[in-house]
C-alpha cells in the first residue's frame, strides 16, 4: 500500500514538473515574441484639413503634432499607407525621413528648414513637421506603422469628385482603376496614375455604357461606374 502511494506521488510530482516546464517555456516564448515583434501597436492619422498628425498607441491617442501638407497643385496622398523606410536625411528634410508606400510617387513625413510653413498647405505633397517633432516620431514608430491620410469627408475623393484627365495622379485615380478592374475593364497596374492603360479602359467602359467617349472622367462617368463621393 505504501509502495503504491509513493508511486502515485512520484507520478504526480513528475506530471507537475512537466506542466511547470511547459508553462515556463510558453511564458518565455511570449516574452521573446513581444521583444522581437515590438508589441507597441502604433498608428498615425493625418488630418490634412486640420494640419495635424495624431499618433496612437494601442488605439489610444498619445500625441498630436502640427504639420504642413501638400499645396493645392501638389496635394498630399489621401489613403491608408504604411512606413516602408526610415532614413536620416540632410538638413533640407530636417534630418529625418519616414517614407510611405504610395504607388504614384515618392512621399514621406519629414522635417523642414522652412518651419514657417507648418500649419499651411505648402509642400510638394510630403508631410512636413517641426524638426524636433519628426525626430521624436522617427525614434518612436517602426517600419510598417500604418499611416492614414484624410482630407474631407469623401474618402479617396477628398472634398468631392473632380474631373480627371490623362496625366493626373492621386487617390481618386487609384479608386477609378480599382473600380474598372472590378468591372473587368482595367488590367493594368494599380498605380494611381492616369496613363494610356487607364484611358483605354475608360473609353471602352464609356462605349459600353452609352456615354460620350472622351479622355476626361466626369461626374457622369463616376456615376455610371457606381462610384459615389461617400465611398
Amino acid at each position: 500500500m505504501i509502495l503504491i502511494i509513493k508511486k502515485r506521488f512520484l507520478y504526480f510530482l513528475l506530471l507537475l514538473i512537466v506542466i511547470i516546464f511547459i508553462i515556463g517555456n510558453s511564458i518565455l516564448i511570449v516574452a521573446a515574441n513581444k521583444i522581437t515583434n515590438n508589441q507597441n501597436n502604433y498608428t498615425i492619422l493625418i488630418e490634412i484639413d486640420e494640419k495635424k498628425l495624431y499618433l496612437f498607441e494601442d488605439d489610444q491617442l498619445i500625441k498630436a503634432y502640427s504639420i504642413a501638407s501638400g499645396a493645392l497643385n501638389t496635394p498630399s496622398p489621401i489613403g491608408t499607407w504604411k512606413i516602408t523606410d526610415k532614413g536620416k536625411w540632410g538638413n533640407g528634410f530636417g534630418g529625418y525621413w519616414l517614407g510611405l508606400d504610395v504607388p504614384w510617387g515618392t512621399y514621406g513625413i519629414h522635417g523642414t528648414t522652412s518651419e514657417w510653413s507648418i500649419g499651411r498647405a505648402a509642400s510638394h505633397g510630403c508631410i512636413r513637421m517641426y524638426n524636433n517633432d519628426i525626430k521624436e516620431l522617427y525614434n518612436t514608430v517602426p517600419i510598417d506603422t500604418p499611416v492614414i491620410i484624410t482630407n474631407g469627408t469623401y474618402g479617396p475623393f477628398g472634398t468631392g469628385f473632380k474631373d480627371l484627365k490623362p496625366g493626373d495622379r492621386g487617390s481618386d485615380v487609384l479608386a477609378v482603376q480599382e473600380r474598372l478592374k472590378e468591372l473587368g475593364y482595367f488590367d493594368g497596374k494599380l498605380s494611381g496614375i492616369y496613363g494610356e492603360d487607364l484611358l483605354d479602359a475608360v473609353n471602352r467602359f464609356q462605349a459600353d455604357s452609352d456615354l460620350k467617349i472622351k479622355n476626361t472622367i466626369t461626374h457622369e462617368d463616376y456615376g455610371a461606374m457606381g462610384l459615389i463621393e461617400f465611398e
